[in-house]
């Protein structure tokens, strides 16, 4: 296809028809008059070959590539966006812009709240968007990390992407703070016989994996989407749950729970944001990877907190 004889406005007027289904609220969606949108319709069914929006009784529905292409022109649409974007200079001081970033609400506990403190200081006018990791990031990483600013998660899931580092974990393990069976420290018998609460997507934990290879099958009783949700599930249960150590102790004063350490020596966490080569030369990302970075670098070693920052102070006061 020569992309040359493509007219990129159509991309505007396509994701608008599908999105509303309707000529004229699509039309006044992008500022166009009813017959304007009515001719960009055509076009696209002659290009398509499909009728795209379809008839029926009183309304429009969408055909079979039609729906199809709901989901590929929102993803084309961001992409346009963020290229026609890109910038030589920006100065965050001044700058207005928004940046999603894909994260898990581990990420943006420990580490998403600093640099969200941190952007409100420096680059007032700098939006941030957190938006949950999804399911099938592992399956299609090219085309989120296209269509977002970048992705926060930790080394070994992922590849082939450049990223930077943020800052390491550990994982440990939570207890209910009275539990009859737990001392201060677990067993690998304990990991086999005890009820489990996990986080579902096991791929954001590859400590769990490593559980396979010693010999461990955890006992699933209940799974979530969230790891926040893990101590609450865990207090006054003989359930355990396995966590990153940041979390588990900023959380642990909510919840009537308590920290053990793993009876095996757990594969440590390396956080980093990940982002698609088309932002690597583009100013504002790289003052975004940079803040970034400088973010986790400050995170104080082995603190479950978000907030306290190293500062080369003894107590580690920020100045």
């Amino acid at each position: 296809m020569n992309l040359a004889r493509l007219d990129l406005n159509l991309v505007v007027a396509l994701r608008a028809l599908l999105t509303e289904r309707n000529v004229t609220r699509a039309g006044q969606r992008v500022g166009l008059s009813q017959p304007a949108m009515s001719a960009a319709l055509a076009r696209l069914r002659r290009h398509f070959d499909d009728d795209l929006l379809a008839r029926v009784g009183g309304h429009y529905e969408l055909t079979a590539l039609g729906q199809v292409l709901l989901d590929r022109t929102s993803t084309a649409y961001d992409v346009l966006e963020r290229l026609f974007a890109s910038q030589a200079e920006f100065d965050a001081s001044t700058e207005r812009r928004e940046f999603r970033l894909l994260a898990s609400d581990y990420a943006v506990a420990v580490f998403g709240t600093e640099l969200a403190r941190v952007v409100h200081e420096e680059a007032p006018g700098i939006r941030l968007r957190f938006t949950q990791t999804p399911p099938g990031v592992v399956d299609d990483t090219a085309t989120l990390l296209s269509a977002t600013d970048g992705l926060l998660m930790p080394h070994g899931v992922i590849s082939g992407f450049p990223a930077t580092d943020l800052f390491e974990d550990q994982w440990v393990f939570l207890v209910a703070r009275d539990h009859p069976g737990v001392e201060d420290r677990l067993t690998r018998q304990d990991l086999a016989r005890l009820p489990w609460v996990i986080y579902q997507r096991t791929y954001d934990a590859p400590a769990v994996r490593q559980l396979a290879m010693l010999g461990v099958e955890p006992r699933v009783e209940v799974s979530v989407d969230s790891f926040q949700l893990l101590p609450l599930l865990v207090a006054g249960t003989r359930r355990i749950a396995l966590i990153q150590a940041r979390l588990a102790r900023l959380l642990a004063p909510l919840a009537a729970v308590r920290v053990v350490e793993p009876p095996y020596e757990a594969v440590p966490l390396q956080e980093a944001m990940w982002w698609h080569p088309v932002h690597t030369h583009d100013a504002a990302h790289i003052w975004l990877r940079e803040t970034a970075a400088r973010v986790g670098r400050r995170l104080v070693p082995g603190s479950a907190s978000a907030g306290p920052l190293a500062t080369g102070g003894e107590k580690g006061d920020e100045r």
